[in-house]
C-alpha cells in the first residue's frame, strides 16, 4: 500500500515545540498569556497592520467583525461566492442574509465590475448592503483597490477574509490590511497553523479592543463576574499562540515551498492539452497555498471528477475547488449576482496536493499519475478511431 499524499498538511519546525514547552514551564495554559500578546504584536509587524486580536478561528474573527460594524437581523452582506462556507456562515449567525457576488477570471476572486454595478443599482433603490465581505482565494489577493473605492463611495465597510492568503501581496502590501478589518485563519491546512486559531486585524484600535472584550465572554471590568453584553469564548489559547509564533518565523519559507510546488506542477503539466492553472494576477504575488488547475474534458479526455477519483485510487488526495455558496443547499434562497464564472471553475477546477512539506518524490508521483490519466485517454482514442 502506497503512503497517502494529502492535500495540505501541517508543517512543524523545532521552534514551535520550544515555545509550547515554555508555556507549560510557566503554567500559562489558559486562553490568555504572554504568547498571545507576543503573537499579536509579531503578526502586526509581519502584515503591517496596527492592531490584532488572536481568536479561536477565522470564523470567530469574521463573526466578531460583522458584529462590530452592527450587522443584525434583516441586513444584507455582499460576499464572494467562490469560497468555503465559513466565510458566509457568520452572516447568518447574526440573522442577516448573504448576497453572493461572482468571480472574475483574472484572480478567481470577487469581480470588481459586478460589485460596482450592483452597488450602483442598490443605491438607486435605497437598498445598500451593511457590509462587503471580500475573500482572497487560494493564496491570491483579490483586486482590492477598485473594490475598496466603490465601498468607500457608498460608505460601506469592507471586511477582508484573508484566511487563505497570509504571506501574499497586493501592490506590495498584505491582503487583509486594506479594509476596515481583516481576518486570517491558522487552521491545520493553512500555510501556517496553530492547530486551530484565527486573527482579527485593524488599524482601528477601538474595534480590536472591543473584539478582545467580546471574545473573552464580554466580562466587564469588575472584581466579580459582571456582564453587560453577550460575549463569546473566542480567545486563543496561550499554548496555541506559542505554536503560531514559531510558525510566523518560517512563513517566508513556507510560501517559497508552495510556490515551488506550483512551478514544478506547471512545468510538467501545462503542456497537457486541456489543463490550465489558476492565473497569478499582475497586481500581486500569490502564495500558491493550493495549486489549482482547470480541466477541459473535451480536450483533456477526462473530467475533473474522473481525474480526482483516479488519483484517489492511487492514494493521492485532490479536491474540487470550492463549490460556490449560491449552489449550496443551505444558501439556496440567497441572491447571487452573476455566478457563471464560479460555477464553471467549480465544474472544472481541481486542487492538487500542495503542502510545504511535500517531497520531490511525492510531487513526481502526482505528476506521473496525472500524465498517466491523459496517456490512457489518448490510447483509448487511438483504439477507438482505428
Amino acid at each position: 500500500m502506497k503512503k497517502q499524499i494529502l492535500l495540505s498538511t501541517p508543517h512543524m519546525g523545532h521552534l514551535e515545540l520550544e515555545l509550547v514547552k515554555e508555556a507549560f514551564a510557566t503554567n500559562w495554559i489558559a486562553p490568555v498569556g504572554p504568547h498571545v500578546d507576543a503573537f499579536e504584536q509579531e503578526f502586526c509587524q509581519l502584515t503591517g497592520t496596527s492592531h490584532a486580536a488572536a481568536v479561536s478561528s477565522g470564523t470567530a474573527a469574521i463573526h466578531l467583525a460583522l458584529q462590530l460594524i452592527g450587522v443584525s437581523r434583516g441586513d444584507e452582506v455582499f460576499c464572494s461566492t467562490l469560497t468555503f462556507a465559513a466565510t458566509a456562515n457568520p452572516i447568518t449567525y447574526l440573522g442577516a442574509k448573504p448576497v453572493f457576488v461572482d468571480s472574475d477570471r483574472t484572480s478567481w476572486n470577487m469581480n470588481p465590475d459586478l460589485l460596482q454595478d450592483a452597488l450602483e443599482y442598490r443605491a438607486k433603490i435605497g437598498k445598500l448592503p451593511k457590509a462587503v465581505l471580500l475573500v482572497h482565494l487560494y493564496g491570491q489577493s483579490a483586486d482590492i483597490e477598485p473594490i475598496l473605492k466603490v465601498c468607500n463611495q457608498y460608505d460601506i465597510p469592507l471586511i477582508e477574509d484573508a484566511a487563505e492568503a497570509l504571506g501574499a501581496t497586493y501592490k506590495g502590501r498584505s491582503p487583509g490590511t486594506f479594509g476596515l478589518m481583516g481576518i486570517y485563519s491558522f487552521n491545520g491546512n493553512k500555510i501556517i497553523t496553530t492547530s486551530g486559531g484565527g486573527m482579527l486585524v485593524s488599524d482601528n484600535e477601538q474595534l480590536v479592543a472591543k473584539a478582545r472584550f467580546l471574545a473573552t465572554q464580554a466580562r466587564d471590568p469588575a472584581p466579580h463576574y459582571q456582564h453587560s453584553e453577550i460575549g463569546y469564548n473566542y480567545r486563543l489559547s496561550n499554548v496555541l499562540a506559542g505554536i503560531g509564533r514559531g510558525q510566523l518565523q518560517v512563513l517566508s519559507e513556507r510560501v517559497a515551498a508552495r510556490r515551488r510546488n506550483f512551478e514544478i506542477y506547471a512545468s510538467a503539466l501545462s503542456k497537457l492539452p486541456g489543463i490550465e492553472f489558476m492565473p497569478e494576477a499582475d497586481f500581486g504575488t500569490s502564495t500558491r497555498w493550493l495549486t489549482c488547475l482547470t480541466i477541459d474534458p473535451n480536450v483533456f479526455g477526462s473530467s475533473r471528477e474522473q481525474v480526482r477519483m483516479t488519483l484517489a485510487q492511487q492514494q493521492i488526495e485532490s479536491r474540487p475547488v470550492w463549490k460556490p455558496l449560491h449552489l449550496q443547499p443551505v444558501f439556496s434562497e440567497c441572491e447571487c449576482i452573476g455566478g457563471e464564472v464560479a460555477e464553471n471553475l467549480f465544474a472544472h477546477g481541481l486542487c492538487l496536493p500542495s503542502g510545504s512539506n511535500l517531497t520531490d518524490e511525492e510531487l513526481e508521483r502526482v505528476i506521473r499519475a496525472v500524465m498517466s490519466i491523459y496517456d490512457k485517454t489518448k490510447q483509448k482514442q487511438v483504439v477507438f478511431f482505428n
